[in-house]
């Protein structure tokens, strides 16, 4: 997805090779590409036509050695009034694990729900339930097949990582575990783009804060991935004057859509906490897995056929940087190291 919108013109094929050109392991699939695929397959229903996407993906995948790490996002999942779309995401979860299991990942992601609170449940025993049913789907498969729950900081239940935990720690299978995503940590608690100076009041306290008690609460066998982003600084507000502002969208919704960077691009506006939230997921809690850059950008929805490489060329800069920054190469023997330099995904 960080490499150019499917909807563009940017073909899964040429991101796929901009990925393996720039050194890159793995993917994350967004399920807009997967459909977009899909749409040139045969068959007779979206079903049919969505597995068959999946079987090539997987051999494009397989010719460049790119892993995919995770099918995602899964919107909307938990929590709905209407009982009877609820009904219909569990027998949809069967289907993406079917999918999962033909394009070889064992993890799926739910980000959590922005609908308005008029369509979503306050109960969260609801939502805990059905993420519980999901899981269960899961297990039965082999491999299992596992689930990361991510708190969108726009969320309308569920917009902290500690609620996120919370419900990860109810739910209490196995296979369901954390997404823990950069941007919307800092989104959340650092950063608020209708600010003017772009920030919470008290931003810095908070995010000391927040790492003391990550450190304290979370299981890091736990966190099945970890996400990765910047933003950059708005010189105005985000509100209703700003080129950005959208009517149907939060704020930070509209800022993330638009403005994620890369780690380590301050010099195109970064400004969030990432490096103190790596640390703190890296060499306070020893995570040891996949991280994945997952930068929304409005560049991404230009049909420039250079947008794929110049989004992987960054991307490959800002890896070099992170590994720099977070000492990864001194802190892991070579041999372990060369095992993590080859977990970054796009």
């Amino acid at each position: 997805m960080s490499l150019g919108r499917a909807f563009a013109g940017h073909s899964m094929q040429h991101k796929l090779d901009m990925a393996q050109k720039y050194g890159f392991r793995g993917i994350e699939l967004f399920y807009e590409d997967l459909e977009h695929v899909a749409k040139t397959m045969p068959g007779q229903s979206s079903a049919t036509r969505l597995l068959a996407a999946a079987r090539q993906v997987r051999q494009w995948c397989d010719h460049r050695k790119l892993e995919i790490i995770c099918l995602q996002p899964f919107m909307d999942f938990g929590g709905l009034l209407d009982r009877k779309e609820q009904k219909k995401n569990l027998a949809t979860i069967e289907l993406w694990v079917e999918l999962a299991l033909i394009l070889g990942t064992d993890l799926i992601l739910f980000p959590s729900s922005f609908l308005s609170a008029t369509q979503l449940s306050d109960d969260m025993t609801i939502l805990i339930q059905v993420f519980q049913g999901a899981a269960d789907v899961g297990l039965k498969q082999t491999p299992t097949v596992r689930f990361a729950f991510e708190a969108l900081c726009w969320g309308t239940r569920v917009s902290a990582w500690e609620d996120s935990w919370r419900i990860v720690s109810a739910v209490n299978r196995p296979n369901f575990g954390l997404c823990v995503d950069t941007f919307n940590i800092a989104g959340g608690i650092f950063a608020d783009p209708a600010a003017v100076n772009g920030c919470t009041g008290n931003a810095d306290a908070a995010v000391e804060q927040s790492m003391e008690r990550l450190m304290s609460q979370v299981d890091p066998s736990k966190i099945f991935l970890v996400q990765v982003a910047d933003a950059e600084r708005l010189e105005r507000p985000l509100n209703e004057r700003h080129a950005f502002y959208n009517a149907k969208q939060p704020a930070r919704m509209s800022w993330s859509r638009n403005c994620r960077l890369f780690y380590g691009e301050e010099h195109l506006g970064g400004y969030l906490p990432v490096k103190r939230i790596l640390q703190t997921v890296f060499h306070g809690l020893g995570y040891r897995g996949w991280m994945s850059f997952e930068v929304f950008h409005r560049k991404l929805a230009e049909s420039d056929d250079t947008v794929p490489e110049y989004f992987a060329a960054r991307a490959t800069r800002s890896w070099a940087k992170l590994v720099r920054d977070l000492s990864l190469e001194r802190k892991l023997p070579r041999r372990e190291f060369d095992h993590v330099k080859e977990r970054a995904v796009l």
